[in-house]
């Protein structure tokens, strides 16, 4: 029987990251980058598809399991009738190549203690050789050498290596797994003492990276936990950031609707950067931008809205029929066919987050307002086209409110680093596109009968996404037309207080070719707590907040949704785009505003019966509204 998705806690190098179960069994690993094949894939099977199980022998409990400070060093107690044990699992952060160091501490009494290992290559498919005595076996699949150590003598079967022993209070035993590339010498020596050494040494580098956090507020602990998630989802390498580590975490037990996330949104970069910017780290945006620009180079105007971590383009998507999925949710996925969709809203995404940066005193770059221009060309021509939107609709293009909305963002941040950063640029045709999209927005994604935005032009189905208006600047959250919004959001996608991202019973199959059914989208949950804040419903604002944050697992981490019915956390984990408006919401209780107050226009509201202009101008009247 499967662990819950919340029973795992994460460990990263910063190019890939594992996941370990509180029962002691590394269920997931991907070697040697986030995107590479994992070489344990039990969490999408079962222990035959690969797994590292370290724990106690026969009957166990786990009475405890923390992060050592401020660092992604874990420790996990077990107890059993005979004693007390300690394991303390992590990744030195990445050098020459991916390791995985584990450390069994007795704690008390004498602990009959099993480690089995089962490395399967290729997800769970190929089971390696595994050759070599003593204690240190190697094991071979192709390109894939794994180099295993261990404190005591294994014993090895079909692309197993097990080993019993026992623990006494005070002794320690250690085990690392590394992985060589086909011509790469071994790693050195190894045993207790330099497994101890490399977990102080890793645990310094975590703390490290925490001291440039400039976040004061109230809610510091779990910004801190939010951001080293965020940090250990970054690939070092490029700058680039996952979504998450993992592929096929289910958004419906027993669904279809299961992807790979494993990839580099475009979409998220702006909420990230400004969570990381907010919180004192330029170091990541500069990074993530050098990103950026490698994967735009070419044609700007053939932009993705996801890529490798490298930059790659090609994320063909195909389902590994071996494996029978978390709970039994099939199929399993590897790759995105999202890659080649179309969504205009990642224009504005693009253009806010390189304004965002510069905004924030990241040194500007020719090379960077050179893409921008080139974007600025395909979206004046182009942005009336419709598209798949946000949430990357697998069925017929439509004219999504979001996306137009966003093509506004992209209009409005050019015109701003003209206007306010003196960048060159045709300042006053861009104003005029502005309007342009500001108007038609108003006029067809508008339901003045019901007084909400809708998901797209001529629908009546309500989206989550429209939460972003105001944070984005487009209306201040006190415009009645965004208050409408908020309350019919309230009224028709909220489930028993968390928000789900647009209506998934009726009509939706036919939107995006998949059976409906998922749970609770947390980001849009977030972004209805920075509504509240904007609109000075402060303390509902930090209700909602702190119910958010209760969901999170004892680790403090966080998927992409939330079953209300099952009370569990669904969908890949952690997930990136929820910790991400966990540390932006937290910012925005600030005195003085966060990301969101930032971000925003401060545009009053409206009350006329005419039309607002991009300025803030109601156009019936000419008067300030």
């Amino acid at each position: 029987m499967s662990l819950r998705i919340e029973d795992y806690a994460l460990l990263g190098d910063t190019h890939t990251a594992a996941l370990v179960g509180c029962d002691g069994s590394i269920d997931w690993l991907c070697l040697p980058r986030f995107d590479s094949a994992a070489c344990f894939a039990a969490i999408l099977g079962g222990p035959d598809n690969g797994r590292w199980l370290l724990a106690p022998a026969g009957e166990r409990r786990a009475v405890a399991r923390r992060y050592r400070g401020d660092s992604l060093v874990l420790e996990t107690d077990h107890a059993n009738a005979d004693g007390r044990v300690r394991v303390t699992d992590f990744m030195p952060v990445r050098e020459d190549r991916p390791v995985l160091t584990r450390i069994v501490e007795g704690l008390r009494g004498r602990v009959a203690m099993r480690s089995r290992l089962c490395l399967r290559f290729d997800y769970g498919h190929i089971a390696p050789w595994i050759r070599g005595d003593g204690r240190r076996r190697y094991a071979y699949a192709g390109p894939d050498t794994v180099v295993v150590d261990a404190g005591v003598d294994c014993r090895t079967g079909a692309g197993t290596c097990s080993a019993d022993f026992t623990v006494g209070e005070g002794e320690r035993v250690a085990f690392r797994i590394a992985w060589c590339g086909p011509r790469e010498q071994p790693p050195g020596a190894f045993g207790a003492h330099q497994a101890e050494a490399a977990a102080t040494a890793t645990e310094r580098w975590w703390q490290r990276w925490v001291e440039g956090c400039t976040y004061r507020g109230v809610y510091r602990q779990a910004v801190v936990r939010s951001l080293l998630t965020l940090k250990a989802l970054s690939y070092a390498p490029s700058g680039g950031i996952v979504a998450a580590p993992t592929t096929s975490l289910p958004e419906q037990l027993g669904g279809v609707r299961n992807w790979d996330y494993r990839y580099c949104w475009l979409r998220d970069a702006t909420f990230t950067l400004m969570a990381l910017l907010d919180a004192g780290y330029e170091q990541e945006a500069v990074a993530w931008r050098e990103w950026l620009l490698r994967a735009l180079a070419g044609d700007p105007r053939q932009m993705q809205i996801m890529y490798g971590v490298e930059g790659e383009r090609r994320l063909t998507e195909s389902t590994l029929d071996h494996l029978e999925g978390y709970a039994d949710s099939r199929p399993v996925r590897i790759g995105n066919a999202a890659s080649g969709q179309v969504q205009l809203d990642v224009y504005g995404e693009v253009m806010d987050a390189l304004h965002q940066a510069r905004s924030h005193g990241v040194p500007p770059q020719q090379d960077a307002w050179d893409i921008q221009r080139a974007l600025m060309d395909h979206l004046e021509s182009h942005w009336r086209d419709p598209d798949n939107g946000i949430w990357e609709m697998r069925g017929p293009f439509r004219d999504f409110t979001h996306s137009k909305i966003m093509a506004w963002v992209a209009a409005d941040r050019a015109v701003k680093a003209v206007d306010h950063l003196r960048l060159d640029g045709p300042a006053e045709s861009w104003k005029r596109l502005r309007q342009e999209i500001f108007d038609d927005v108003c006029e067809n994604g508008y339901d003045t009968r019901r007084g909400t935005f809708t998901q797209a032009y001529g629908s009546k189905t309500l989206d989550a996404s429209l939460l972003l208006i105001p944070s984005v600047g487009f209306l201040a959250a006190t415009d009645e037309r965004m208050t409408g919004t908020v309350a019919s959001i309230e009224k028709e996608l909220c489930q028993d207080g968390f928000v789900q991202r647009y209506t998934t019973t009726e009509g939706t199959e036919a939107v995006d070719g998949l059976p409906a059914g998922e749970g609770a989208f947390l980001p849009c949950t977030f972004w209805l707590a920075d509504n509240y804040i904007m609109q000075g419903r402060t303390d509902e604002g930090r209700t909602l907040f702190e119910r958010l944050m209760a969901l999170r697992n004892d680790l403090g981490l966080l998927s992409e949704e939330y079953d209300t019915s099952n009370g569990r956390l669904i969908g890949n984990f952690p997930q990136a785009f929820s910790h991400v408006p966990l540390v932006i919401t937290a910012q925005n209780f600030q005195e003085g505003g966060g990301p969101a107050h930032h971000r925003s226009n401060a545009r009053p509201p409206f009350r006329g019966r005419g039309k607002t202009d991009a300025a803030g101008q109601e156009s019936g009247g000419g008067r300030r509204t």
